[in-house]
């Protein structure tokens, strides 16, 4: 069985509503139609398991499906979908399980809350290929988080100002650097031009130190051929990362994608916000991010403590759980990637609220770049602020023995470190 959550708001009865959803996402129709037979409905028909109230609201979260009505009854009904009937295809999960539900009269909010799979998902989709001990081998970082940075501005920047900035940013001891989400083959950088001119410095740096950063291009593309070809401009280059925005592309692009890769995935997910900052409507990210993970991304932008943007830090925390947690085994957990705003100040709050976990790629834009002694010294402060957090020592304390984390405190205890 497939098992989905939704929580419910209706002016009606949530009992009524969770049963039409099992109806209308199976066997229901409008009328009766040849050959529906109870045989037939009990082999392939959702129904209702269990029925959970919650307060109700005296606000409609779909302003317009009110009629009238003072109390909006809610409540969370767990759904069981035969897997004769759904499958393991994604899309067909998606469009019966997740997708109709929203279109159902008689309520004024639905969201999905959860979701279970059984593993025959597991054996019917590839997962990361190299997830967390695949990044870990790739940037040759044990014990500790990864540390990135991000090319900025991410428009404007012609291929050899790139590499410009590349180059000075490989000095810094920096594990990881990407493009911009925003940034793949436009006319001022054309992605081909643009890996020609950075990863020569990359591969001359790994001759001189021993160390290979992970550089991350932007490959996203709606034809999955041309985003084949981008790939593979990467890869032959000696890349090993490429970034795709998971939305954009969509569940075909990835499976294209993955099936092929010889590199690291690493999904930005833009566009999940509007599926998620109604808490009444959309869904959680613990389900949506699930679909990923089978596709098989290997890194998983999330956000993080005290962001630039609206999400709050309860939402990053069951964010980092969700994917940390394995759907069949450990092996398809992605890396978590912890940006948006981050310097060395949130280090402690983040070791503490995942659980001291070190497992992530930690993501710093000018949280780096822009710290007063340059992009050394900010990757230098970012690892002394996470020794710090690992340690249980104050950054203020630590920070009397380390300049450059003395220093980062001074410049972004304002927090704009982005």
């Amino acid at each position: 069985m497939i098992r989905l959550t939704y929580r419910i708001e209706t002016p009606g009865n949530v009992e009524a509503m969770a049963a039409k959803i099992a109806s209308d996402q199976s066997t229901g129709t409008f009328v009766a139609v040849p050959g529906e037979t109870e045989e037939l409905k009990a082999r392939v028909a959702a129904r209702v398991v269990a029925i959970r109230h919650l307060p109700p609201t005296d606000r409609p979260s779909f302003p317009d499906e009110g009629g009238g009505a003072t109390v909006f009854n809610r409540g969370e009904a767990d759904i069981d979908f035969p897997l004769d009937a759904v499958g393991t295809d994604l899309s067909a999960l998606m469009t019966i399980a997740v997708g109709g539900v929203y279109s159902i009269k008689g309520m004024t909010g639905i969201r999905v809350v959860d979701m279970k799979l059984p593993p025959e998902f597991a054996a019917a989709h590839p997962g990361p290929q190299f997830g967390v001990p695949g990044t870990r081998r790739l940037t040759g970082v044990e014990g500790r988080p990864v540390i990135g940075t991000i090319v900025k501005p991410a428009l404007g920047l012609r291929p050899h100002e790139t590499a410009e900035l590349v180059g000075d940013l490989l000095t810094s001891g920096v594990d990881f650097i990407k493009d911009d989400e925003k940034l793949m083959s436009p006319a001022y950088s054309p992605l081909e031009e643009r890996v020609a001119a950075i990863m020569p410095r990359i591969l001359d740096h790994e001759q001189k130190t021993g160390k290979k950063v992970m550089y991350a291009f932007g490959i996203s593309h709606a034809d999955p051929d041309q985003m084949m070809r981008n790939h593979d401009i990467v890869l032959k280059a000696g890349g090993n990362a490429g970034v795709v925005n998971i939305n954009s592309i969509g569940m075909g692009g990835v499976s294209f994608l993955r099936k092929r890769s010889g590199i690291a995935l690493h999904a930005h997910r833009n566009g999940w916000d509007i599926l998620t900052r109604h808490p009444s409507l959309g869904m959680e990210f613990s389900v949506w991010q699930q679909i990923w993970r089978l596709l098989g991304v290997d890194q998983f932008q999330i956000n993080g403590i005290r962001v630039k943007y609206w999400e709050p830090d309860e939402s990053f925390v069951k964010s980092f759980e969700a994917v940390s947690t394995p759907l069949f085994s450990p092996a398809d957990c992605p890396m978590p990637v912890v940006g948006s705003g981050q310097w060395g100040g949130q280090a402690p709050d983040t070791y503490r609220r995942t659980g001291q976990s070190t497992d992530l790629l930690y993501l710093c834009g000018g949280g780096i770049v822009s710290h007063p002694g340059g992009a050394g010294a900010g990757v230098r402060a970012v690892r002394q602020a996470w020794e710090a957090a690992v340690a249980g020592i104050d950054l203020e304390t630590y920070a009397k023995d380390h300049p450059e984390l003395a220093q980062s405190l001074e410049k972004f205890a304002d927090g704009k470190g982005a």
